[in-house]
């Protein structure tokens, strides 16, 4: 996939939830004259609502074309006005069926910024405010529609909108989830707004949280696809995986997956952080298989030849890069991602002859790394791996590098885990526990 987004709408919320709870808001009826009567509205500004209340669709459509800021104004004006619950949420319905019946009516809206500095978005953001559910999910919905057909997004900002996204990704209920979730994917699909989506991250954070074999099919893919978007920016792509781990995250879901839809999001996902950041990437990825993968995913056949495309090309750069990486950087991968296992260079003593002292390089880099996983790692299978590289680089290591050992808590955590539940680990324990007191070590 390149960077050109398809062509959609201008906000792809689809949602049962919300559907239901518009048609409710529609049926009951608002005594326009009232306000009228109170000098709230000019009978020429009722005879506007008159005209698109209740109207289908093409009535709504006749109605606003040629007077498409009028209504914005109007709408606006009547949110920046009125406080009454039952009118405010109909008024937002009238926003979104505006902006929904063309989405060319969004220029209207865009328009009133010169009659006033915080229009469109101002009175939007004030109905947040008003702590009414419904109103605040219609809210959203027009705020993402008017941000992402936004003449100059790069000067809008959005963040209440980015704070009550990230609120509703962590929430419980799963049509909030859902409606953040369709949010975010069209505000993404608008460039301005990666970076300072980025730059929230407590919302990256709460949005990588719903990437899990529990979540939908459907809901897997949706926010795929927003970190798909996100990943085109190169500062993002080259950080996202050390922040957030999703490298290992795409890989089991695709693995998992059950819908074509979601393996093609995940490829094509990848592909953008081998693209745009190999060097923070391809190696994370060769830790977590990734290659033997895509041979298995390249002899499949499948119904879009986009995902053939990124199958390819990640196997293709796996390959080089496979060839070209040094054990020491494949080694280097494993520690820095906490993902160790029994790859050939733990249990060489060739390997840790050569290599023992670079565990030293960066002011001890990887050996705090090392000791690090030793005591944060739950997984039996890394912590015993672990264990065996301190034994492997006490055999070999200065004497300011055993010191730091000591002086890190790592013989310490190591002297603990010889009692261990798991008698894998037990046994690396004890072995490295030995080494240790061989050595004689000078503190």
């Amino acid at each position: 996939m390149a960077d050109d987004v398809p062509e959609v709408p201008l906000a792809l919320v689809s949602n049962q939830y919300l559907d239901k709870k518009v048609t409710q808001i529609r049926q009951k009826p608002i005594l326009w004259e009232g306000y009228e009567r109170a000098n709230l509205l000019t009978h020429n500004q009722v005879e506007l609502i008159r005209a698109i209340d209740k109207k289908n669709p093409q009535d709504i459509q006749a109605a606003v074309q040629g007077n498409e800021e009028a209504y914005a104004s109007l709408i606006l004006y009547l949110l920046q006005s009125l406080s009454r619950t039952d009118t405010v949420q109909y008024v937002c319905v009238l926003a979104d069926d505006i902006l929904s019946v063309n989405e060319n009516n969004a220029a209207g809206f865009h328009q009133t910024h010169s009659q006033d500095e915080t229009y469109p978005y101002g009175p939007f953001f004030r109905v947040l405010q008003l702590g009414d559910e419904f109103s605040t999910l219609e809210a959203t919905k027009v705020l993402t529609m008017l941000a992402s057909s936004s003449p100059s997004p790069e000067k809008v900002d959005l963040y209440e909108l980015y704070g009550w996204l990230t609120q509703q990704l962590a929430s419980s209920n799963l049509n909030l989830v859902d409606i953040a979730v369709q949010e975010l994917e069209s505000l993404l699909r608008v460039r301005a707004y990666r970076m300072p989506v980025w730059r929230s991250p407590q919302l990256v954070k709460c949005l990588v949280s719903r990437l899990d074999r529990s979540a939908s099919p459907q809901m897997q893919y949706q926010v795929i696809f927003c970190l798909w978007l996100l990943t085109f920016e190169p500062t993002i792509a080259a950080e996202i995986n050390e922040k957030y781990d999703i490298i290992p995250t795409l890989v089991d879901l695709a693995k998992s997956a059950v819908k074509e839809k979601v393996i093609r999001v995940a490829m094509a996902t990848l592909r953008n952080l081998v693209e745009k950041a190999p060097a923070s990437n391809l190696a994370a990825m060769l830790v977590v298989k990734l290659l033997p993968f895509t041979e298995n995913l390249a002899a499949r056949k499948w119904s879009d030849a986009d995902i053939l495309e990124d199958i390819e090309y990640l196997k293709e750069r796996l390959t080089e890069n496979f060839q070209i990486l040094t054990t020491f950087e494949q080694y280097a991968s494993e520690v820095e991602t906490g993902k160790l296992e029994w790859s050939p260079p733990h249990k060489s003593d060739v390997f840790w002859k050569e290599n023992a002292h670079k565990l030293e390089d960066n002011s001890h880099q990887l050996l705090r790394a090392l000791a690090r996983i030793l005591s944060t790692s739950t997984n039996p299978l890394v912590l015993s791996v672990a264990c065996n590289d301190v034994g492997q680089y006490i055999k070999y290591a200065s004497k300011p590098g055993k010191r730091l050992l000591q002086d890190i808590g790592a013989k310490q955590r190591i002297m603990e885990l010889m009692t261990h539940e798991d008698q894998d680990v037990r046994y690396q324990a004890l072995t490295s526990v030995q080494k240790l007191m061989h050595q004689a070590w000078e503190f």
